[in-house]
C-alpha cells in the first residue's frame, strides 16, 4: 500500500521562486508543514528537471513529505521520486504507470466529471481536481470550476483528490468540505517572502477545518 498524505501539496513554481530558490522554498515549506512537493517546471530540459529533483530529493530526506515530479517519466525515474503527475494532455496513465511500475504514485489531473469517472483506482493513485479558481500560475488552465464544480468531480473520483488552483488558506474549509483530500497550492507559498510561515498558516487552517 502506497503511503501519502495529500494534506498540503505545494507545486513549485520556478518563476514565482526565483527569488530564494526552489530548493529553498520547498525547505521552508516542508518544515512549515507541506506533506508533498511537485517539482514542476514546464521549459526545464530532463537533465535539468534531475539535477534540481535529486536535490529536493535529498532537502526532503527523513521529512515524510513526498516527491512528485510533474510530466517528465524520465526524470522522475532517475531522480528515484516518490511520485509522477500527469495532467490530461500529457502521457497516457496506462502508459505512465507501465514506464514507472507499481510501486511510484501516479497522480492524474482531472477537470471534469467525464475525466473523474474514467479513472482506472488501479493505475492511479490520486486525482488532482481543478482548478477551482482562474490562477495566473498556469495561464492555459480549463475553465474553473468553483466548489459546486469541485463538490460533484470528487463525488465521481475513485480515488483520494487534491483541489487545486488559485487555492489559499481561507479556502480550506471549504475545499475539505467539497471532499477533497488537500489541498494543493503555489502562489500562497512560492514567491512568500517567509515560505514557512506561509505554509504554516496553510497547514494551520486545514486542521482547523479538519476539527
Amino acid at each position: 500500500m502506497k503511503s501519502f498524505d495529500l494534506s498540503l501539496y505545494l507545486v513549485l513554481d520556478p518563476v514565482l521562486c526565483a527569488d530564494i530558490g526552489m530548493i529553498e522554498t520547498a525547505r521552508a515549506a516542508v518544515a512549515g508543514g507541506a506533506t508533498i512537493v511537485q517539482l514542476r517546471d514546464k521549459h526545464a530540459s530532463t537533465t535539468t528537471m534531475i539535477e534540481t529533483g535529486l536535490v529536493l530529493k535529498q532537502v526532503l530526506a527523513g521529512s515524510g513529505a513526498r516527491l512528485i515530479v510533474n510530466d517528465d517519466v524520465e526524470a522522475a525515474i532517475a531522480i528515484g521520486a516518490d511520485g509522477l503527475h500527469i495532467g490530461q494532455e500529457d502521457l497516457n496513465a496506462h502508459d505512465a504507470r507501465r514506464m514507472i511500475g507499481p510501486d511510484m504514485i501516479l497522480g492524474l489531473s482531472v477537470e471534469t466529471e467525464a475525466l473523474a469517472s474514467a479513472i482506472d483506482a488501479k493505475i492511479v493513485d490520486y486525482a488532482g481536481v481543478g482548478p477551482v479558481f482562474a490562477t495566473p500560475t498556469k495561464p492555459d488552465h480549463k475553465q474553473p470550476i468553483g466548489f459546486d464544480g469541485l463538490t460533484r468531480i470528487i463525488g465521481l473520483c475513485p480515488v483520494p483528490t487534491v483541489a487545486i488552483g488559485g487555492l489559499k488558506a481561507e479556502h480550506a474549509a471549504d475545499a475539505l468540505a467539497a471532499g477533497a483530500d488537500g489541498l494543493a497550492v503555489v502562489s500562497a507559498i512560492c514567491g512568500k517572502p517567509d515560505p514557512m510561515a506561509a505554509t504554516t498558516f496553510i497547514a494551520n487552517a486545514i486542521k482547523e477545518a479538519r476539527k
